[in-house]
């Protein structure tokens, strides 16, 4: 049976529309969830010669040219994702430093800049990497989208409040104004195998939040890095975090966006 038909005959079974939903959502998150099966491998399994940083960029770098030769991403899109994972290490490498500190990589690495190994930036290419296989493996489109030069200004204030917030007050709730303001007419309507389906984008951006949460916190358990707070004893990460990868993700997801645009010639 082929992967189409049993797609199809699932989907006809009840409530088989969700079931379909999660394999694709699992197949679109492939680069993700190879990472943090890295993650907890090289936790509990001392791999020889190079520590565990060292080995988990290996990784990284291997995985996603795997995608690549294997045509599961394509040339544009790990352009986008690689941009997003220099945002990310920019963002890591101040929020690491000196006089900031807002969080910490238990490890050394040969390979990294000032306090953050580069694996790190790979966190935030995962997130690149599902928004983009899944804008393909759903079909994404959209309707009553907001207008581009709107979305690119919001992903840029998103992007400099990470930084000024620790100097100036925390606009983030002006950024969800802004967001709502935006995206709330917004809807996203997606493919499964059979069945046409949509959603409103907000709520979309709010589960993919949460399940970049749920894999925070199996980061930070397996030590990838930690919350001073998690120094001595670990614990969930706090819900507040949820807004934070509320609107980093949405920098990812307007990055992406911007391609299908330039694709298209929609802009």
């Amino acid at each position: 049976m082929g992967k189409q038909q049993f797609l199809g005959r699932v989907e006809a079974w009840p409530c088989g529309w969700l079931i379909v939903f999660f394999i694709k959502q699992a197949w679109a998150a492939l680069f993700s969830g190879l990472m943090l099966a890295a993650l907890i491998l090289t936790k509990y399994i001392d791999l020889p010669w190079l520590g565990r940083y060292d080995w988990l960029l290996i990784m990284a770098l291997a995985i996603q040219t795997f995608m690549l030769l294997t045509k599961l991403e394509k040339p544009a899109e790990v352009i986008v994702i690689a941009t997003f994972h220099l945002v990310g290490l920019g963002m890591e490498i101040f929020k690491t430093s000196s006089g900031i500190g807002s969080w910490s990589y238990p490890g050394h690495a040969i390979f990294h800049v000032g306090n953050v190994p580069l694996f790190s930036g790979f966190m935030y290419a995962a997130v690149g990497s599902y928004i983009a296989r899944a804008w393909r493996v759903f079909d994404l489109s959209f309707t009553h989208y907001p207008r581009r030069v709107y979305t690119v200004l919001l992903a840029v204030a998103i992007y400099i409040n990470f930084f000024s917030h620790h100097y100036i007050w925390d606009f983030r709730y002006l950024l969800f104004a802004a967001v709502l303001l935006l995206y709330g007419r917004t809807w996203v309507h997606y493919t499964l195998h059979i069945t046409h389906r949509r959603m409103p984008l907000v709520v979309g951006f709010g589960l993919i939040a949460l399940v970049i949460w749920l894999a925070e916190n199996i980061g930070t358990f397996t030590s990838g890095w930690l919350y001073p707070s998690q120094v001595l004893h670990w614990h969930l990460v706090g819900w507040g975090k949820l807004g934070s990868w509320w609107l980093l993700m949405i920098i990812s997801f307007i990055m992406v966006d911007l391609l299908h645009a330039l694709q298209s010639k929609r802009l």
